[in-house]
């Protein structure tokens, strides 16, 4: 069987998704037996590659270039994973949804916008912070703030054989 093509992006969110992926251990020899990361904060690809078969994505989506990167990577990959309960239901980033936006950045940057803003080098916040199935179809919902690499483990295992994980009713579908 072919090695995995499998990538992770990080959104909205706290990196605690990624950290426990690394939590996996001697359980990432395994992984790269059978898996390729072609993309993730963890190596230094530029560019999100096609062909992918599962992608795991932390965060919610709360700028315009997660919106943008997420159409591309949707339209690219076999298998789109929310991965933790920001990408699952918005979580802690979704925390800003009741305030508008611009009351948000007054808050952090002070009366003035932040550098960068105007010329377009730093990516518009959107109105509200976005669970992923809000924005496109998800595959799988790998609930968990963050998941444990246990869980971690159990989900990508069957992946990685070519199988599709066994979740609980409950977590098949959010949204």
């Amino acid at each position: 069987m072919p090695r995995l093509r499998v990538a992770t992006v990080w959104f909205s969110g706290c990196s605690g998704c990624h950290m426990s992926f690394l939590d996996l251990d001697e359980r990432l020899l395994e992984f790269a037996e059978r898996a390729e990361l072609v993309f993730s904060p963890l190596v230094d690809p530029k560019e999100f590659p096609d062909d992918v078969d599962v992608v795991l994505i932390e965060g919610a989506v709360g700028n315009t270039e997660h919106l943008h990167t997420l159409l591309e990577i949707r339209k690219k990959a076999k298998v789109l994973v929310a991965f933790g309960d920001c990408a699952v239901t918005g979580n802690v980033p979704s925390l800003r949804n009741p305030i508008p936006r611009e009351e948000v950045l007054q808050a952090v940057y002070g009366p003035e916008d932040p550098p960068g803003l105007e010329e377009g080098e730093v990516p518009k916040l959107l109105p509200q912070a976005l669970p992923l199935h809000a924005v496109v179809p998800v595959d799988l919902f790998l609930p968990g703030c963050p998941p444990s690499a246990d869980r971690i483990w159990a989900f990508l295992r069957p992946l990685l054989h070519g199988q599709t994980p066994a979740l609980p009713a409950s977590e098949r579908k959010f949204g």
